[in-house]
């Protein structure tokens, strides 16, 4: 017997590695040492600081990764993969540094997980970060053919003195809410119940190729694949110009009410304006579909909302046409008051 009787076959792992290294050095950034294939990923401390701090986060991508399987698409979930980890370390005021992926799946295919490394790379472009490196694992038994599962490691760095921790945020503040670009990643556990269960008109269960009127044309596959955005170079760019912002939030699991609440004081809560923002057509489908009602969708999703930026309330027009020059929708959703962490207004 030998390894690759086993399932592992490791020069193809090899080859795979050579498939990818431009991709990888593409992202390169002038603090990178060294280059792919060693044992460890080498980044210098970029210069400038005083007080460095370095922040990191981790994140995956769920079980959107099921439907990029199902439809056999895997350019987007690479970005999805960046955007979660990116846009965590944004939140405190960090620029992120370097990524790490690690990808484990049963049977190692090169034409598909190049997809998903292409993907990984295009985020790290958006996000301004280095792919510095990663682990692919074949792992045979484990998962059955087809099947991949991603994990991401992100590190930042951001001067001590303007780290954002809840203590800059004042009452009177003005949430201006970033538009998603969709359900991002997060919820598909819920979604993939409602086209699996839901009613329809062939009976029960909705299949990807399906085209809803209300999404203007597009399969539902299509929009649910949409990637997460990465919200990490105009954030940083609107605190470069001037703009003055006392916490930010990154909605994820949980929507609204989970992750708002994160980026305040101990005795403060919002007050939201849910009729300030459109919400986009895929919540209303999924919505009607699953006939999920208005307290669950909050709880859920983002609803439209992919990041939100607590700011002065004079600054709020000027914070929210900033970004609406950048090709950003923005809107005012609401606004910070006393409180224990409760968002009110919501459904």
């Amino acid at each position: 017997m030998d390894y690759r009787e086993a399932g592992v076959d490791v020069e193809a792992g090899r080859a795979f590695v050579q498939q990818i290294r431009s991709l990888v050095e593409s992202t390169r950034r002038p603090e990178v040492l060294g280059g792919l294939g060693g044992f460890s990923g080498l980044f210098q401390l970029p210069g400038g600081y005083q007080e460095p701090v370095l922040v990191s986060g981790t994140d995956g991508v769920g079980t959107k990764l099921k439907l990029a399987q199902t439809l056999d698409r895997h350019d987007t979930v690479g970005i999805d993969l960046v955007a979660m980890c990116v846009n965590d370390v944004l939140t405190c005021g960090a620029e992120p540094l370097f990524f790490l992926d690690y990808l484990a799946t049963g049977h190692l295919n090169p034409a598909q997980l190049t997809q998903v490394v292409a993907g990984m790379t295009a985020g790290c472009h958006l996000a301004g970060c280095a792919l510095l490196g990663g682990e692919t694992a074949e792992m045979p038994g484990f998962y059955q053919v087809g099947e991949y599962d991603l994990a991401g490691f992100c590190v930042g760095i951001v001067e001590k003195r303007q780290i954002l921790d809840g203590s800059q945020v004042e009452f009177g503040d003005v949430v201006i809410g970033l538009a998603s670009q969709g359900v991002h990643s997060n919820g598909f556990s819920l979604v993939r119940r409602i086209l699996q269960e839901a009613p329809s008109l062939t009976g029960k269960g909705f299949d990807l190729s399906n085209c809803p009127d209300i999404l203007g044309g597009k399969s539902l596959g299509e929009v649910l694949l949409t990637p997460t955005s990465i919200y990490v170079k105009p954030v940083l760019q609107a605190r470069q110009a001037g703009l003055v912002l006392h916490g930010m939030a990154h909605i994820t699991g949980g929507g609204l009410p989970e992750n708002l609440p994160r980026c305040l004081g101990p005795d403060q809560s919002i007050q939201i304006a849910p009729a300030n923002w459109p919400i986009p057509p895929i919540f209303q489908w999924l919505a009607a579909a699953g006939q999920v009602n208005p307290r669950d969708m909050f709880n859920t999703f983002n609803m439209g909302i992919g990041f939100a930026l607590l700011v002065p309330p004079q600054q709020a027009e000027q914070t929210q046409q900033w970004f609406v020059n950048q090709g950003i929708p923005a809107y005012p959703i609401g606004t910070v008051i006393p409180g224990r962490g409760e968002l009110v207004g919501l459904p």
